[in-house]
């Protein structure tokens, strides 16, 4: 299968927050392949082969001062990639991915793409067990 990419939706009202982080709008977001699941934002990125994702679901409300950022979970193990506060996917691994922040590694990746249908459906056409 070729590469799906999967955008973030860029909240322009939060430029200051996920600015600093290096994150582009065109530029980041979650690619999935036959082989691999690849998330950026800006100088952070989180790899981990597709056979180590469970599959997705779509989230929505968040508080926006959770959820915009490169952010660490408080209350799990969780890691947030986010550029808005409206809506994102939550992405849940077999076995944790190495620490991108934090003190922990994590057992779920949080992101705000444009599509979350097309990412949740992505993840459940190619992960096995999906």
């Amino acid at each position: 299968m070729p590469a799906h990419f999967f955008p973030y939706r860029f909240d322009m009202r939060f430029l200051p927050m996920w600015g600093v982080f290096g994150a582009r709008p065109g530029h980041d977001g979650v690619t999935v392949t036959d082989d691999e699941l690849q998330a950026t934002f800006g100088f952070f990125k989180l790899q981990t082969p597709m056979a180590n994702v469970l599959g997705g679901h779509v989230t929505a409300g968040y508080r926006w001062y959770t959820a915009v950022g490169v952010r660490a979970s408080l209350a799990d193990d969780g890691l947030t990639f986010g550029t808005n506060h409206d809506r994102g996917v939550c992405i849940h691994f077999r076995e944790r991915v190495p620490r991108v922040v934090g003190l922990h590694p994590h057992s779920a990746l949080t992101v705000t793409v444009e599509d979350c249908d097309g990412l949740v459906a992505q993840l459940g056409a190619t992960s096995p067990g999906g």
